[in-house]
């Protein structure tokens, strides 16, 4: 993908300075973008990547660019490294999200499960545990998120674990975790959470049937 110019970015901004009917349009509605910088820039980011034409719904198949993999560096930090992946997760150029699945593994009477047998259960049970290039695709542009998953609870992408090497603090006495989607009430957010730990019946990973 290529990137844009600086004299393409200025030509946009100028087109919208110029072209918006900034009379129809309510200062109180204008002030929230402004004070929301970061939803507007992925708003705007969205629009932009749909040829600059308002998004009416939410696509039922979404595109995974795998030109380029997920970089846990790049998105949490220094230290942090891929240890394990869903390679038939990694094959998929695209997601029919109405085809996912959210899998607690939990069995009869069971409260929770610790997240690494949870793992050995998805893979015995022939799973497509969906992987973090997924959750990147998701995470950076929201508004391919059906509306419903915000019901969901945490919704984990347990195609891919990764290793924090050491650097981040915390009482697990492990270091493998696998990422997660929720919904906090008024927006999205994301979390990593460890393998060791108990993982209950409101921690689901996305799956698809092989």
């Amino acid at each position: 993908m290529s990137k844009p110019s600086q004299g393409q970015v200025l030509n946009v901004i100028g087109i919208l300075m110029n072209n918006a009917d900034w009379d129809a349009v309510n200062a109180f509605i204008l002030q929230k973008v402004i004070d929301n910088p970061k939803d507007t820039g992925r708003e705007f980011t969205a629009f932009l990547k749909n040829g600059g034409r308002v998004i009416s719904g939410v696509p039922k198949v979404i595109t995974i660019d795998r030109t380029s993999a997920f970089d846990p560096v790049a998105f949490m930090g220094e230290g942090w490294s891929i240890v394990e992946q869903d390679e038939r997760s990694l094959k998929l150029g695209e997601v029919d999200l109405t085809k996912v699945n959210f899998e607690t593994m939990l069995k009869d009477r069971e409260s929770s499960v610790v997240g690494e047998e949870k793992l050995k259960r998805l893979k015995d049970a022939g799973h497509i545990s969906l992987d973090a290039k997924v959750f990147q695709t998701l995470w950076e542009n929201q508004h391919l998120i059906p509306e419903d998953w915000k019901t969901k609870g945490f919704i984990f992408f347990s195609g891919t674990v990764l290793h924090d090497g050491g650097t981040v603090l915390h009482d697990s006495g492990g270091n493998r975790c696998a990422l997660s989607l929720y919904w906090n009430g008024s927006e999205w957010c994301w979390l990593y959470y460890w393998l060791n730990n108990g993982w209950g019946a409101k921690a689901l990973s996305a799956c698809l049937e092989s």
